[in-house]
Protein backbone atom coordinates (compact mmCIF):
# COMPACT_ATOMS: atom_id res chain seq x y z
CA UNK A 1 0.00 0.00 0.00
CA UNK A 2 2.86 2.39 0.80
CA UNK A 3 4.20 1.95 -2.73
CA UNK A 4 0.82 2.95 -4.14
CA UNK A 5 0.60 6.02 -1.89
CA UNK A 6 4.14 6.94 -2.94
CA UNK A 7 3.19 6.55 -6.61
CA UNK A 8 0.03 8.67 -6.33
CA UNK A 9 1.45 11.45 -4.17
CA UNK A 10 4.11 13.47 -6.04
CA UNK A 11 1.80 15.22 -8.50
CA UNK A 12 -0.65 16.08 -5.74
CA UNK A 13 1.54 18.20 -3.45
CA UNK A 14 0.10 21.47 -2.25
CA UNK A 15 1.65 24.66 -0.90
CA UNK A 16 2.52 22.90 2.36
CA UNK A 17 4.74 20.45 0.50
CA UNK A 18 2.52 17.55 1.51
CA UNK A 19 0.45 15.48 -0.88
CA UNK A 20 -3.32 15.38 -0.57
CA UNK A 21 -3.01 11.58 -0.68
CA UNK A 22 -2.52 10.45 2.91
CA UNK A 23 -2.01 7.28 4.89
CA UNK A 24 -3.48 5.90 8.11
CA UNK A 25 -0.56 4.85 10.31
CA UNK A 26 -1.43 3.47 13.74
CA UNK A 27 0.34 4.93 16.76
CA UNK A 28 0.73 1.50 18.32
CA UNK A 29 3.25 0.61 15.59
CA UNK A 30 5.93 3.32 16.03
CA UNK A 31 8.84 1.56 14.33
CA UNK A 32 6.70 0.90 11.27
CA UNK A 33 5.59 4.56 11.33
CA UNK A 34 9.23 5.66 11.18
CA UNK A 35 9.87 3.27 8.27
CA UNK A 36 6.82 4.58 6.43
CA UNK A 37 7.94 8.18 6.98
CA UNK A 38 11.25 7.34 5.29
CA UNK A 39 9.32 5.89 2.34
CA UNK A 40 6.66 8.64 2.27
CA UNK A 41 8.34 11.93 3.24
CA UNK A 42 5.64 14.10 1.62
CA UNK A 43 2.60 12.18 2.89
CA UNK A 44 0.34 13.27 5.73
CA UNK A 45 -0.29 10.51 8.26
CA UNK A 46 -3.57 10.17 10.14
CA UNK A 47 -2.47 8.59 13.41
CA UNK A 48 -5.13 6.76 15.45
CA UNK A 49 -4.32 4.92 18.66
CA UNK A 50 -3.13 7.67 21.03
CA UNK A 51 -4.95 7.75 24.34
CA UNK A 52 -7.68 5.18 24.94
CA UNK A 53 -6.12 2.66 22.53
CA UNK A 54 -2.89 2.69 24.53
CA UNK A 55 -0.23 4.46 22.48
CA UNK A 56 2.00 6.97 24.24
CA UNK A 57 2.76 10.43 22.91
CA UNK A 58 6.22 9.35 21.79
CA UNK A 59 4.68 6.44 19.88
CA UNK A 60 2.09 8.74 18.29
CA UNK A 61 4.71 11.15 16.94
CA UNK A 62 7.10 8.44 15.70
CA UNK A 63 6.00 9.04 12.12
CA UNK A 64 6.42 12.81 12.07
CA UNK A 65 9.01 14.56 9.92
CA UNK A 66 12.30 15.86 11.33
CA UNK A 67 10.53 19.22 11.67
CA UNK A 68 7.77 17.67 13.81
CA UNK A 69 5.10 17.92 11.11
CA UNK A 70 3.24 15.57 8.78
CA UNK A 71 0.95 13.89 11.30
CA UNK A 72 -2.64 14.35 12.42
CA UNK A 73 -3.07 12.52 15.72
CA UNK A 74 -6.59 11.26 16.40
CA UNK A 75 -7.79 10.48 19.91
CA UNK A 76 -11.57 10.63 19.78
CA UNK A 77 -12.48 8.16 22.49
CA UNK A 78 -10.14 9.59 25.12
CA UNK A 79 -11.43 13.12 24.50
CA UNK A 80 -15.14 12.43 24.07
CA UNK A 81 -15.22 10.02 27.00
CA UNK A 82 -13.03 12.09 29.33
CA UNK A 83 -16.00 13.01 31.50
CA UNK A 84 -16.47 9.32 32.36
CA UNK A 85 -13.07 9.05 34.02
CA UNK A 86 -13.55 12.04 36.30
CA UNK A 87 -14.23 11.18 39.94
CA UNK A 88 -16.06 14.45 40.55
CA UNK A 89 -19.05 15.46 38.51
CA UNK A 90 -17.71 17.66 35.76
CA UNK A 91 -19.18 19.23 32.68
CA UNK A 92 -18.47 16.98 29.66
CA UNK A 93 -17.23 19.95 27.62
CA UNK A 94 -14.79 20.97 30.36
CA UNK A 95 -13.59 17.38 30.70
CA UNK A 96 -13.02 17.12 26.93
CA UNK A 97 -11.19 20.46 26.89
CA UNK A 98 -8.96 19.41 29.78
CA UNK A 99 -8.19 16.06 28.14
CA UNK A 100 -7.39 17.80 24.85
CA UNK A 101 -5.07 20.30 26.55
CA UNK A 102 -3.25 17.51 28.40
CA UNK A 103 -2.85 15.47 25.21
CA UNK A 104 -1.56 18.48 23.27
CA UNK A 105 1.04 19.10 25.99
CA UNK A 106 2.14 15.45 25.87
CA UNK A 107 2.36 15.42 22.06
CA UNK A 108 4.27 18.71 21.87
CA UNK A 109 6.74 17.49 24.50
CA UNK A 110 7.33 14.31 22.47
CA UNK A 111 8.03 16.08 19.15
CA UNK A 112 11.63 16.23 17.89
Amino acid sequence: MAATVHEWGPGRRGASGFSDVGAVVGATWPSEAAELRAMLPDTLFLVPGFGAQGASASQAVAGCTDQGTGIIVNSSRAILGAWQSETDRIDPVDAARTALDEMNEQLCAALP
